[in-house]
């Protein structure tokens, strides 16, 4: 049986709740908002996975998880992305640059393409921008809106959270949106 797996930070509930509050303040912006429970930051995306792979996935995620420390990720805004796109494919919250959080996204893709593994592709010496994804704007529909009408995002926040965990999601894609499951957490030393 094939699995759509991604590895990801999960954000607290406390975060996501004042995440979502701000999907309101853009009515006719089109747009498919994402569902609260499934907000977090992905790290490596590595695409459908054969259950025989999956105990590879776990040792390795384990391994890394082992090799970093808990840290925190300080979030300051809310814009489109990704950057310097138009017409813009997302709305996003981004933080600050974090060396740490950097570290592990590289540390996971650099450990899965060397692996047996190796569904990820590995980035071209491009920094890890961090985001999370708040909503898929619905490209037509955008485009249709004339320039000066479209709304502007670009609202400042001030957000932070602690990440003592990485976990390993499973994505089932269904027509109401994807439903994430959670199949291991492994904390951060």
């Amino acid at each position: 049986m094939r699995h759509r797996i991604f590895i990801a930070i999960n954000i607290p509930e406390k975060v996501k709740t004042t995440l979502v509050s701000f999907q309101s303040r853009w009515p006719e912006l089109p747009i498919r908002w994402i569902k609260k429970q499934n907000i977090h930051i992905t790290l490596v995306f590595l695409g459908y996975i054969q259950d025989k792979e999956i105990p590879e996935v776990l040792k390795i995620t384990e391994q890394i998880s082992q090799k970093h420390d808990s840290f925190s990720i300080n979030l300051n805004r809310i814009c489109y992305g990704p950057p310097k796109k138009m017409p813009p494919r997302m709305v996003w919250a981004t933080g600050e640059i974090s060396e740490q959080l950097g570290k592990l996204q590289r540390d996971l893709e650099d450990s899965f393409f060397s692996s047996p593994v190796k569904k990820t592709h590995k980035s071209k010496n491009r920094a890890y921008c961090s985001h999370i994804n708040l909503g898929r704007i619905h490209q037509w529909e955008f485009r249709q809106i004339e320039p000066e009408e479209r709304p502007q995002i670009e609202e400042d926040i001030s957000l932070s959270f602690p990440v003592d965990s990485i976990e390993i999601m499973e994505s089932h894609l269904k027509r109401t949106g994807a439903e994430y499951v959670v199949l291991n957490s492994f904390k951060l030393k």
